[in-house]
């Protein structure tokens, strides 16, 4: 089915453009596909989709259920689930048969591939270089270059359009003591996420150093354990964490990733949503246990002749500065967070499984600046409906622009979450539409997160507070 009305004007305005095309974008142009009143167009720079390539190891599964794809938990009819495409690839038996409930990296982004390659409207090797507001016309202006083969500008475009939903991704965070080192030609100091790329060099190096104690790096850990001899395994693992710790995985504390706590966190005043923030890291950057109790075994299993594998596990431990030594060592000056004592490693290759953070919308937006709302700390402000609080000039033109996974700080931990996806997409599709076009649930969650429901608050950045008129009956 084609997504958009017939014979297109180029100077029309599209009802929705989305920038990027990573899961969460995907997600939004699978649920989109079947509205054919709605125009909808989607760019990304590179050519052709790809998620976390550098981290697709093998045996490494995705930490949420397969129901948790591009569109189940928002249409389980959808022709776009993961069911779907095992059933397209015959594949569909051997899958009952195997029982898994979480599946494998690869599967995931294999799966995502096929809906991309398969999914009308969808425009790759197109870099989005400017978003404007016309208010002539009361539209988006959005400019952008299509790339040839090598990745280099081939032609020069701008299509108009009402409403903009970002999906832009998020980008490798590196301590700033050691962007130095990763910057530096021919130094093995690389980010975890680039990891198959070097693997082999990281294997021949004689002692390699991961640092960060999340699932990447525990991940990355007993890649390396598993595929170095007993005995000279070379391997340091440290974290600024107090403990290699399993992500929080009990039922109800998964309930955290409801749209019901979403909702609840949105409610909340800002200096509340920033503390919580700095407090539920073991709900999203935890360990998986099966991944603990792996490593554990692989450790284990190489005492079995007697004495301890060559490796070294030290959590609570930062990074305070790094250089070279020479053109083949590195040298990490170590900080113990709790003991306050500090020494130095020298090691000859490092592993940066450090994260990532929400790619700056600045750039962008640079645009659309005088146009933004922002809160206490300079953030953009987003409302219950995953917009950008823009000027009233801009909005009450109906021109709207949406975020996917950059709005941590008004909706918490749900954020970058795989299952929300199709939950997020489908609300943002019905605001846009202003229909409902995907019935969504009025309750996802057994807790009851707060002792009375409130209304979505948007605090006035740098303004006075205005107050919201009483309802009847509260």
């Amino acid at each position: 089915m084609n997504p958009h009305p017939p014979h297109h004007e180029p100077d029309a305005p599209r009802d929705l453009v989305g920038i990027g095309i990573g899961p969460f974008n995907l997600s939004l142009a699978a649920l989109a596909q079947p509205l054919t009143a709605l125009d909808a167009v989607f760019y990304e720079q590179r050519p052709a989709f790809g998620w976390h390539p550098g981290l697709l190891i093998d045996g490494a599964t995705v930490q949420v259920p397969f129901l948790a794809d591009l569109v189940t938990l928002a249409d389980p009819a959808s022709d776009w689930t993961f069911l779907n495409y095992l059933k397209a690839r015959e594949r569909l038996f051997p899958f009952y048969f195997a029982e898994r409930f979480h599946i494998e990296r690869a599967e995931y982004d294999a799966y995502c591939r096929w809906v991309a390659e398969n999914l009308p409207g969808l425009h790759f090797s197109h870099q989005v270089d400017a978003v404007r507001f016309n208010p002539e016309r009361d539209v988006f202006e959005v400019d952008f270059t299509q790339l040839d083969t090598d990745g280099e500008a081939e032609a020069l475009g701008r299509t108009y359009t009402k409403n903009i939903v970002l999906g832009i991704g998020t980008e490798p965070y590196v301590p700033e003591p050691l962007k130095p080192l990763v910057e530096a030609p021919g130094v093995p100091v690389i980010h975890a996420t680039d990891y198959l790329a070097h693997r082999h060099t990281l294997l021949a190096a004689d002692h390699v150093t991961v640092v960060g104690s999340g699932q990447s790096g525990a991940e990355v850990f007993l890649d390396l354990l598993r595929s170095r001899p007993t005995g000279r395994e070379g391997l340091h693992w440290l974290g600024r964490t107090e403990a290699f710790a399993p992500m929080e995985y009990s039922k109800l504390g998964l309930e955290h990733f409801t749209p019901d706590y979403t909702r609840y966190f949105h409610a909340l005043s800002e200096s509340v949503r920033d503390r919580l923030g700095t407090t539920q890291w073991q709900l999203h950057r935890g360990i998986d246990a099966d991944t603990i109790a792996a490593i554990h075994d692989e450790l284990y299993r190489r005492t079995l002749h007697g004495g301890w594998p060559d490796t070294v596990l030290t959590p609570g431990v930062r990074v305070r500065t790094a250089g070279r030594i020479a053109t083949t060592k590195i040298e990490l000056h170590l900080e113990h967070l709790q003991q306050g004592t500090r020494s130095r490693l020298t090691t000859d290759a490092v592993v940066l499984a450090t994260g990532h953070r929400e790619r700056p919308l600045d750039r962008i937006l640079a645009g659309l600046d005088p146009y933004l709302r922002r809160d206490s700390r300079e953030r953009p402000r987003v409302d219950e409906h995953f917009r950008l609080v823009l000027d009233p000039s801009v909005t009450g033109a109906d021109c709207h622009v949406y975020v996917q996974n950059a709005e941590r700080h008004t909706h918490g931990v749900g954020t970058p979450d795989l299952g929300l996806a199709a939950w997020r997409s489908a609300t943002i599709l019905n605001t846009v539409t202003g229909k409902d076009a995907y019935p969504l649930p009025t309750r996802t969650a057994f807790t009851t997160f707060g002792l009375e429901d409130r209304l979505p608050q948007i605090p006035p950045a740098r303004q006075a507070p205005v107050l919201t008129p009483l309802v009847e009956g509260r």
